[in-house]
């Protein structure tokens, strides 16, 4: 196990000055052994930072903006389809997109109780889409020799 003892003080200043420049843990390791012929290990490096009390400088990493989608313009329209073969566990399904644009997938199981999966997590068709929504599905479900 190394110590850092065993290091002058002018190899101590020059593990400081390469800390402030931006130097990661691995590079310090790879200098000390390149300017000093010390072989060390993580680990052993790790421990010489800390013993020597070295401030690493994390580098600032800037994170990439997210792109704002643009607005939907709601088009007052809420369009209803129903699928040819229903989804594994639905008595029927379909498809619908909403004013706003959106888009999910709806169904009704073996009891009766509906399903909507929206494609955007947590989107929540408005209280007029809904009612739109409900009033489509029923006409296409009496209209339709499936149901």
């Amino acid at each position: 196990m190394f110590s850092a003892k065993q290091l002058s003080t002018e190899q101590v200043a020059s593990l400081h000055q390469w800390a402030a420049e931006g130097a990661s843990m691995y590079d310090l390791q790879r200098r000390v052994k390149e300017e000093f012929g010390i072989s060390l290990t993580y680990m052993d490096t790790r421990f010489l930072v800390l013993d020597l009390g070295i401030n690493l400088v994390e580098a600032v990493v800037e994170e990439p903006k997210l792109e704002e989608k643009p607005a939907l313009t709601p088009t007052g329209m809420v369009s209803v389809t129903m699928d040819t073969l229903a989804l594994p566990g639905a008595l029927v399904s379909g498809k619908v997109e909403f004013s706003d644009g959106e888009t999910a997938i709806w169904m009704l199981d073996q009891s009766g109780r509906p399903g909507l999966d929206p494609d955007t997590a947590g989107y929540r068709p408005s209280q007029p889409d809904i009612v739109e929504f409900q009033k489509q599905l029923r006409t296409l479900l009496e209209s339709s020799e499936k149901y």
